[in-house]
């Protein structure tokens, strides 16, 4: 009730911009039921064109998965972002991924998370394809607007806007 009376319930608007450099696609595309069909989540996915993952919004990073596939992101706002890079690649146990990061560290647009070795990538997993999921979807988000692009440059090109309860 307090929060209505003094307007502490404020709406925000996040702006994501890629992770990867690549087409950016609706995750109807990507290859795998978890993801397509919304379990983890909503967002978009990325079909990079190069192995060089990078922050997607500011916040806290509050897991980096032992096998370095994966990294949760937590914004100010309380929106949890999950960058999965590839499909069926926690598999690969680690090989031919490298973390900058650690849970705990404060990241911007733009800062390195993860590198990976494509070719490794699309040798042994089933795809490269990453998929970009907000994970308390239905928690936090109002209204949810992606950006679909052919060529998407990371740290910099838009792919989807969130605005918060």
């Amino acid at each position: 009730m307090f929060k209505k009376l003094f307007g502490g319930n404020k709406r925000i608007e996040e702006q994501f911009v890629a992770p990867l450099t690549g087409k950016v696609v609706s995750l109807d595309d990507v290859p795998d039921p978890v993801f397509s069909q919304r379990m983890m989540g909503d967002g978009v996915a990325v079909e990079p064109t190069d192995g060089k993952v990078v922050s997607p919004i500011a916040g806290e990073v509050v897991q980096v998965f032992p096998t370095k596939h994966a990294v949760g992101i937590k914004t100010k706002s309380g929106v949890e972002v999950l960058v999965h890079i590839g499909l069926e690649t926690v598999s690969m146990e680690g090989e031919g991924f490298e973390g900058h990061v650690s849970a705990g560290d404060h990241v911007q647009p733009g800062d390195p998370l993860i590198t990976f070795d494509m070719d490794l990538v699309s040798e042994k997993a089933k795809s490269t394809t990453t998929p970009i999921m907000i994970t308390n979807f239905d928690e936090v988000v109002e209204h949810f607007e992606p950006s679909y692009h052919e060529t998407a440059t990371a740290g910099e090109t838009g792919i989807m806007t969130v605005k918060t309860k």
